[in-house]
């Protein structure tokens, strides 16, 4: 298998999940990923982004066995440095009359276009045009000896039934006298195309199986084609075209305007536009496991043809089947990814969790053992998506309230409250005991014994606990507050709240 971005930017995340197919199926086989780049194209390069997907991956835990970084001996990986490689190719091609030589100016191809309705470069109109087909061999020899730019043409033969069998979408008949005659090389910068430099790095790199966007389904008949110009039809992969990531609402493919709009990410990673000086958001950013972002993505077009929703990357491999893949679109529904990442988060130990949100802790200038952070992520991990929602829901375990919220005052403090919470504090001051155990214990018996309904005592005691009407249960706020520091609270609320 293989997977070869271009550098053009920051990487999709439906790229990402074409990886990740790529991916699974590979490993299900005892196969291998070989990681290619597509640089042909050097006008469309943008600086960075070629180290943003190899970090993208190592992020995600998607590895890869060969390639760019990785090293192997089919290299180079790059297909810029590729050029001899591919010029033996096109000449072979040239030689065997598969391709021709041709020297249309871009002004030449435009009036065409306005000359001719929907014109296309095939067999019906490439005996009008500038090329090897129509001019002396010796005129070719002489504009090449004299520098003119030329492109290197496939030369289609109409009347074929081109086939392709596609792992997701079965037999796929493609008549050729729709197939234009496609540029495979360019002299201007001695580099191939997709098309050529694809099918030559494919065969030489033993692809077997290659998996790929739908998007590039139009491509496939001419790849076929190619295969079988070079007589490589014994070796030609085994493709599989996945469906399209769709908007959340509405019609069309997925895109980061999408993201822009609705507020989630499209990009594994935090993007740095060098062009625009843009921030694009990444899901490692927004705070997301990389398992979740997988087992997210996973599902994303495919099935297992069970109730099964979690899956660790192990079981991902083990279960995944192509020709469980949808043909249809799958709509990116962002609200998903969230409840994976939560779901997550309750997989995870506390100690995990503690280690991630321990530098928030400290961020916000306070110094506590790992332990009494651990204890918190025990308390409150349940309760929040991501971590770095962990601090503004749990921040007074650390950080005693310096106002209390006034709705929950006006609600929750009654005009007996200040009394109520003086004699709670009396009584905890008196314990030997401060346990979680012994406390409940201790104030269940006061409270019936006064007579206090339990609710109007919990309540005033949370809000002089914790400045507000939520939080997990009072006598683990206090257990871990220990006796000092509530009834440091619990007597500043008496003589603060309502004042």
């Amino acid at each position: 298998m293989r997977f070869a971005p271009s550098p053009t930017g920051a990487l999709h995340i439906g790229g990402v999940r074409t990886a990740l197919y790529n991916y699974l199926f590979a490993r299900q086989r005892g196969g291998e990923m070989v990681f290619r780049i597509e640089d042909t194209d050097s006008s469309r390069f943008v600086p960075g982004a070629e180290e943003y997907i190899i970090e993208s991956f190592r992020w995600l835990g998607i590895r890869f066995d060969e390639g760019v970084s990785f090293g192997g001996s089919h290299g180079p990986y790059r297909q810029s440095e590729r050029r001899a490689i591919y010029k033996k190719y096109v000449d072979q091609l040239l030689d065997a009359g598969k391709a021709y030589i041709a020297f249309d100016t871009p002004e030449e191809l435009e009036a065409k276009r306005g000359e001719v309705k929907n014109f296309q470069y095939d067999a019906h109109t490439r005996l009008q045009m500038r090329n090897s087909l129509t001019m002396p061999k010796a005129d070719v020899d002489a504009l090449i000896a004299d520098g003119v730019q030329y492109v290197v043409r496939f030369k289609v033969e109409p009347g074929e039934e081109v086939h392709v069998n596609d792992m997701i979408r079965g037999d796929v008949v493609i008549k050729s006298d729709i197939l234009d005659d496609k540029v495979l090389y360019k002299s201007a910068d001695e580099l191939p195309t997709y098309h050529l430099a694809n099918i030559v790095d494919d065969h030489l790199m033993e692809i077997t199986h290659v998996i790929r966007g739908e998007e590039w389904l139009p491509s496939a008949p001419l790849h076929v084609l190619l295969y079988r110009a070079f007589g490589w039809e014994d070796t030609m992969p085994r493709f599989a075209h996945l469906p399209l990531l769709l908007k959340p609402d509405g019609k069309g493919k997925l895109s980061k305007r999408d993201g822009d709009r609705l507020g989630f990410p499209v990009f594994p990673l935090e993007w740095h536009d060098p062009k625009t000086g843009e921030v694009s958001n990444g899901f490692r950013e927004q705070g997301y496991f990389p398992e979740a972002v997988i087992n997210f993505l996973a599902l994303l077009g495919w099935n297992p043809g069970t109730e099964q929703e979690l899956f660790t990357l192990d079981e991902l491999v083990s279960q995944f089947d192509i020709e469980k893949c949808s043909k249809a679109g799958a709509k990116f529904d962002y609200k998903k990814a969230v409840w994976f990442n939560h779901e997550y988060m309750l997989r995870k130990s506390d100690d995990e969790i503690a280690s991630l949100f321990a530098p928030i802790v400290a961020g916000n200038g306070v110094d506590e053992p790992m332990e009494r952070v651990r204890q918190v992520v025990h308390m409150m991990k349940d309760r929040v998506d991501f971590v770095k929602e962990l601090w503004p829901l749990c921040s007074f375990f650390f950080i005693p309230p310096v106002e209390y919220d006034e709705k929950t005052v006006r609600k929750r403090w009654k005009e007996d409250s200040p009394q109520v919470m003086t004699e709670l504090a009396d009584l905890l001051e008196s314990l030997d005991d401060f346990s979680l155990e012994n406390q409940e214990r201790e104030v269940m018996a006061w409270v019936e014994a006064k007579g206090y309904k339990l609710g109007d005592v919990m309540n005033a005691f949370r809000l002089a606990l914790v400045g507000i009407g939520k939080g997990p249960g009072m006598f683990d706020i206090s257990a871990f507050l220990g006796k000092e520091e509530t009834l440091r609270r619990l007597r500043r609320a008496v003589e603060t709240i309502g004042k």
